[in-house]
């Protein structure tokens, strides 16, 4: 996964932290909800590209999840209750993303 493997500088880093504060602000405020594909992928909703520092949502989640993120369960919580579907961790880990907001899905 990019989010685990590319070393980024400093400015680098904080711009993902910029960007996770905002995501976490986003869902918090509901402007930004989660999408879960039928195979349980997740994607962002309503999180911009714009100022992600290269941050892809699956790495976002993981992120959060690993900080644990109470914006992130409240809103994996309320797609889940939404869609029907789970959250499938195997399925993120084999890398199953979205680059457009859960339009399309796929490992690249």
């Amino acid at each position: 996964m990019p989010c685990d493997t590319i070393d980024l500088t400093e400015f680098n880093k904080r711009q993902q932290r910029e960007a996770l504060d905002k995501l976490r602000r986003q869902l918090a405020d509901g402007s930004a909800t989660v999408i879960i594909s039928a195979n349980g992928a997740i994607a962002f909703k309503g999180w911009s590209d714009q100022g992600k520092g290269f941050l892809y949502d699956v790495c976002a989640y993981r992120k959060l999840l690993a900080s644990n993120s109470p914006e992130l369960r409240r809103a994996v919580a309320r797609a889940e209750a939404v869609s029907g579907r789970k959250v499938n961790q195997a399925t993120i880990a084999a890398g199953v993303h979205s680059h457009d907001g859960g339009t399309t899905w796929g490992k690249d």
